[in-house]
């Protein structure tokens, strides 16, 4: 069991080199924000072409299969299944709401006057499924047995699906291709003209900075506990409910000063090297700089956006 390789989520592919780890970092967090904001009041057809479009960025980028299976295959297994759940799911369209109290509490219940009714010389009865339909419409689209799929549904599962999928697909794909330090400074200098408003811009980043590169040792620590108490072979049935807590509360705490104790060693680690202030003590990991294939790239921006205007409410 090793944590740090077999994490489905986030982890960054250093080899191979493909061209998306070579665009500025800026531009593909334009492109995130794209994919992340579109879908807001979209279509089911644009909801849908965005999945297909991402598919089709990741066999573009040509990433392993192997890194593709471990870190995107479980995003694409939950969100066929929430697209699932969610289409034999009851729409709740067909719930009837009846009020607690009567509309006038203060009428009067009169009898109906009996009146009598003419027979005219052809009656004609018909049924309301024996009408012939203008149209094809039809609004439970499936229903066999107990399983019933409407329009209301299948929509829902549309959105619910792509929604997820995209969230986390995209988010995964742009951790994928970018380097922690590249992200930090990207969004520091984006972040640039919130210094006119006193936003403290530089600590917010190396905040960012040092939360990224404590998540490895969050997962080693875990590891290296979960390894010690495998070791041991602990018969859990004879513990049983309150000696499985208490065991579980000692593990708790003592990943919790190993964290604190390794929070403590970088404090350290940074005040032994001269670091007073991030305004005084500038590291630079990232030159910026725009070339053709960034500029194309954001031609594509506004492509993406103009499509989203005019072909987004289909």
């Amino acid at each position: 069991m090793d944590l740090l390789r077999s994490l489905p989520i986030g982890l960054y592919l250093e080899q191979p080199v493909t061209w998306l780890h070579q665009i500025d970092p800026r531009i593909k967090l334009v492109w995130l924000l794209g994919f992340l904001l579109s879908p807001i009041s979209a279509g089911p057809i644009w909801r849908l072409s965005l999945v297909g479009w991402l598919l089709l960025l990741t066999l573009a980028t040509r990433i392993p299969f192997r890194v593709w299976r471990q870190q995107m295959g479980l995003v694409i297994i939950f969100s066929l299944l929430l697209f699932l759940v969610t289409m034999l799911a009851p729409d709740g369209l067909n719930v009837n709401h009846q009020t607690r109290l009567p509309d006038n509490e203060l009428a009067f219940v009169e009898t109906p006057v009996e009146t009598t009714v003419q027979p005219t010389d052809a009656p004609v009865e018909l049924a309301v499924g024996a009408l012939p339909q203008p149209t094809g419409y039809r609004y439970v689209l499936i229903q066999q047995s107990r399983i019933t799929v409407t329009r209301r549904s299948l929509e829902l599962a549309v959105r619910a699906g792509t929604l997820m999928f995209v969230l986390i697909y995209s988010t995964n794909l742009y951790l994928l291709t970018t380097a922690p330090e590249e992200i930090t400074a990207g969004l520091d200098n984006l972040m640039q003209p919130l210094r006119r408003f006193n936003v403290p811009v530089t600590e917010i980043v190396l905040t960012l900075t040092l939360s990224l590169r404590f998540i490895p040792l969050v997962l080693e620590e875990i590891q290296n506990l979960v390894r010690s108490v495998r070791t041991r072979a602990i018969n859990w049935k004879k513990l049983g409910f309150r000696g499985a807590s208490q065991v579980w509360l000692m593990i708790s705490e003592r990943l919790l000063d190993n964290l604190l104790l390794r929070a403590e060693q970088i404090a350290s680690a940074m005040q032994v090297r001269g670091f007073t202030s991030p305004n005084q003590h500038q590291v630079r990991w990232y030159q910026f700089r725009l070339r053709l294939l960034d500029w194309a790239v954001l031609l594509g921006a506004g492509a993406f956006w103009s499509a989203r205007i005019f072909w987004g409410y289909l």
